[in-house]
Formats: C-alpha cells, sequence, structure tokens
C-alpha cells in the first residue's frame, strides 16, 4: 500500500497520525524532496525518511505534534556538529513539514492513492502559509484537470512539474507550495521466467518497475520463485500480453525458452506503443524473425527498428546475471534517455 492509500485509510478509521513531507534538501542527504512517511501518536513509522537522524527526530517529536494539532516545518542540518555524538555527517540540509491535521486532506490523498491503481498521472500541491504556525491545504489534480488550477502557483507550473517528473518547492509571500507529480510506477513485463528473467526480475524491482513475469509453465511462473513484489502470470504469453494491454508506460523483455516462442511474443507487441520491446537472440536469430516478419507483412521495417534486439547494452555480459544487467541498464537508459546504444 503506498503512503497516499495509507493516509486515506487512517484518516477513514479515526487514527490519530502526522503527515511527514521533505520539503526540500540542500547537499548530500539520506532522501531527497518529495519523500514521505506517515509517524502515528505514538512515534511508529509507516514509510521511511531515509533512516538516520531525521527520521529518529521527526519520530521522537510527532506524539508531540499529533497532540498539539498544530504543523509545524522543521530544518535539520546534517553537518558534523553532530558526529561526535554518532549522528549524521552527510553535510546537507533537510526541510521537513509534519503535518498533524492531513486527515482533512484524506480526499486528495485518496484521489492520488486511486490514480497510481488505475495507471493515471497527476499532481499533489501542499499549500501552507505562515511558517511560524502554518495552515496547511492539499489538492488534487488529474492531469486533465491541472488547467483547473487558478490560484498559486498555477497550471504552468503544475504542468511543468508533470512532466519533468520532478517536485518542487515553490515560494511567493506568506505562502509556500510544494507541488508534487504522482506518476505510476512504469510497468514491466518480463516473458520468459527461467534464468534470465528470474535474475531481471527482482533487479528491475528495485529500479522502480512495476515487474510482471508471464510465463505458460507453472514451474517458471510460480510467484514464490520472484517474491511477492514481483507479480506473476501462466498462460500463453501473447495472450496474457493482450489481456494487460500496452501503452507507453509498458516495456516488455522477450526472454522465453525458445525462438518461435520469441517470435510469438514479438508479434503481440510489434505494432504496440509500447516505451521498449527487446528480445534476446543471436544477430542471425533476429536477422531471420525480421525478415520472416516482413515477408509476411506482420511488421514493416519502422516497426521492426524500434526492438532492441540483441538485447541489452553491450557490457560484455556473459553470465546469467551480468545478461540481466545489461538488460536493466538499457531499460534504465530508454526511460530516463528515451534511447539506449544497441549491440
Amino acid at each position: 500500500m503506498n503512503i497516499h492509500a495509507r493516509a486515506a485509510e487512517l484518516a477513514g478509521g479515526g487514527a490519530e497520525f502526522a503527515l511527514a513531507l521533505i520539503l526540500a534538501t540542500e547537499g548530500s542527504t539520506p532522501r531527497k524532496a518529495g519523500v514521505k512517511a506517515i509517524v502515528d501518536s505514538q512515534g511508529a513509522i509507516f514509510g521511511t525518511l531515509g533512516g538516520g537522524y531525521v527520521e529518529i527526530e521527526v519520530q521522537r517529536l510527532a506524539p508531540d505534534v499529533c497532540a498539539s494539532g498544530r504543523p509545524v516545518v522543521l530544518d535539520f542540518n546534517l553537518d558534523d556538529v553532530h558526529a561526535c555524538n554518532g549522528g549524521p555527517i552527510c553535510g546537507g540540509t533537510v526541510r521537513v513539514l509534519l503535518d498533524p491535521t492531513a486527515a482533512k486532506d484524506s480526499a486528495a490523498y485518496a484521489q492520488a492513492a486511486e490514480a497510481l491503481k488505475l495507471r493515471k498521472r497527476g499532481v499533489l500541491v501542499t499549500v501552507f502559509r505562515d511558517r511560524d504556525d502554518p495552515e496547511v491545504s492539499v489538492q488534487w489534480f488529474g492531469s486533465e484537470a491541472i488547467g483547473d488550477c487558478t490560484e498559486f502557483p498555477g497550471a504552468d507550473v503544475l504542468e511543468a512539474r508533470l512532466a519533468g517528473e520532478t517536485p518542487k518547492l515553490f515560494s511567493q509571500t506568506g505562502e509556500e507550495a510544494f507541488v508534487e507529480p504522482v506518476i505510476p510506477r512504469p510497468r514491466l513485463l518480463i516473458a520468459g521466467g527461467g534464468h534470465i528473467g528470474r535474475a531481471l526480475a527482482p533487479l528491475t524491482v528495485g529500479l522502480g518497475f512495476d515487474v510482471t513475469v508471464l510465463d505458460d509453465r507453472p514451474e517458471f511462473s510460480d510467484p514464490n520463485l520472484f517474491g511477492e513484489s514481483v507479480a506473476t502470470r501462466c498462460g500463453v504469453v501473447p495472450d496474457e500480453i493482450a489481456r494487460i494491454g500496452l501503452d507507453e508506460d509498458t516495456y516488455v523483455v522477450i526472454v522465453t525458452p525458445s525462438h518461435k516462442h520469441d517470435a510469438e511474443a514479438l508479434q503481440a507487441c510489434v505494432k504496440s506503443n509500447a516505451a521498449y520491446v527487446g528480445m534476446i537472440g543471436s544477430r542471425r536469430k533476429v536477422a531471420l524473425i525480421r525478415e520472416s516478419f516482413i515477408e509476411s507483412g506482420l511488421a514493416d521495417e519502422a516497426e521492426l527498428d524500434r526492438m532492441f534486439a540483441p538485447i541489452g547494452l553491450d557490457i560484455g555480459a556473459v553470465t546469467v546475471e551480468e545478461i540481466a544487467t545489461s538488460i536493466a541498464a538499457q531499460l534504465v537508459a530508454v526511460r530516463r534517455k528515451g534511447s539506449a546504444v544497441m549491440r
């Protein structure tokens, strides 16, 4: 469950809690702006602010803040002043909003959670006035409704933050606004639960992908092979791809046990607008599949040119783990840069 869903749930149940939001950082810090955690009236935490001094202090202060019902803005200096006491020596600064009134904004948090569930994008805007005695309000703007933001910081700012996928704190006289893009994790479909699929799945979860492994063999789509962070589906791979659907935020890695199955999986993807389609195989295999697809009318040259095959960045990979790493690196390059050097 994500932080927004948890906040809405706690508010609905009448629980007493404070929402901690990192507003800004400078220098070296454990976590960056936009990170959230929930701390209850006993100091128990859901999520993390990076551990260490900042998190410990927020947990220590949360019971009193909850009791007062008044939001506070906390500034932490992570310099070596604390080192003699075993404290942080990162050298950066962190500003945190600790808001015990977050329950009143549960509708906005519920909307953000629902958007993530439906794989939709939007922006949460946290506005607070009077730094010494903050009054906090939170609004949700779905991507289609950003134009409705007529007050500070304005629709143009929200559009720019959503496009850049980065949060930022904005200030004007008497008030500040933290603009936080809410973006679903990119979806990765791994066609094939063999050695490479098993090595790639946990690696890409750690890189921020929402991973599903597809295989028509029950023993290779067993959830116990991958852990609870990876979804699995057992069935004919092209059919499963069709059921899930492909969009511009979906990445597909084809690593089935046979050329035939690879070609069938590719056929299910080649005309889609998926962000990435990569297929394992030798140059000869790739050339033969290209020729076959063109001759049979399954795809044209332009559609096949979007495919990454042979798959992965050329890092000299030999072992299964190295091959998985080269694929993961290519996925990141396409996600962050829009392109990646092919082999």
